[in-house]
């Protein structure tokens, strides 16, 4: 997956589309991403030891990571990347539109 946590990415399908945020988590084995304010939804829930009132919480939900892309630091645009490797072996992503890292 070329997401990874604290990158910041844009929806691009769904009924969140456009919406922009930071990479919360990425949940590797389901191909998903928690996005921070994307996808809220509500839940009940009961008191407990961390939650002493208990109640009705907000918190994002994952979507599908193929329904986002990052969003370059330098085009403000959302952006393919690829990987470059260079001469000390350090492997970098790139933006494909001004070919700098992202």
């Amino acid at each position: 997956m070329k997401i990874k946590r604290n990158d910041k990415v844009k929806v691009i399908a769904g009924n969140h589309k456009g919406k922009e945020g930071n990479v919360l988590k990425v949940l590797l084995k389901k191909n998903r991403v928690i996005i921070e304010g994307v996808n809220i939804i509500k839940k009940h829930q009961k008191p407990n030891q961390t939650n002493q009132q208990g109640g009705i919480i907000e918190k994002e939900a994952s979507i599908n990571a193929s329904n986002v892309m990052l969003v370059c630091d330098n085009c403000g645009k959302a952006v393919r990347s690829s990987t470059n490797r260079n001469e000390d072996g350090i492997v970098t992503r790139v933006c494909k539109i001004c070919n700098k890292p992202v």
